[in-house]
């Protein structure tokens, strides 16, 4: 059993920042890549940022420049620091980890419950 939760969405005003984290428990053999998604109301989910095992890192084109994400991986987290938020940002964003567990060793991908992230105009 794996499980991420995410931690740190709420309102902010434009321009401001916010950072989210997600943390990965449970019984864990190996992770390869984590990432953040986001799904606005209507719209389908769509990855915002990822950061693989080796600690490359693929940024949507709308938040390059804007948004870091970062890993530990010690402690099996990654962190997204959002920067000059804008309103279109709003969404639930999403932690998502390809895990293999002790048990299978087979890599799946997991997903958090979503956090909320609203940007006030």
């Amino acid at each position: 059993q794996v499980q991420l939760v995410e931690s740190g969405g709420g309102l902010v005003q434009a321009g401001g920042s916010l950072r989210l984290s997600c943390a990965a428990s449970g019984s864990i053999f190996s992770i390869n890549a984590m990432g953040w998604y986001r799904q606005a109301p209507g719209k389908q989910r769509e990855l915002v940022a990822q950061i693989t095992s080796f600690g490359s890192t693929n940024y949507a084109d709308s938040v390059k420049g804007r948004f870091t994400i970062s890993r530990d991986y010690a402690k099996n987290t990654v962190n997204l620091q959002m920067n000059s938020l804008k309103p279109e940002v709003t969404a639930v964003y999403y932690c998502m980890g390809t895990i293999a567990t002790m048990t299978s060793k087979r890599r799946d991908g997991y997903w958090g419950q979503g956090t909320q992230v609203t940007v006030s105009s």
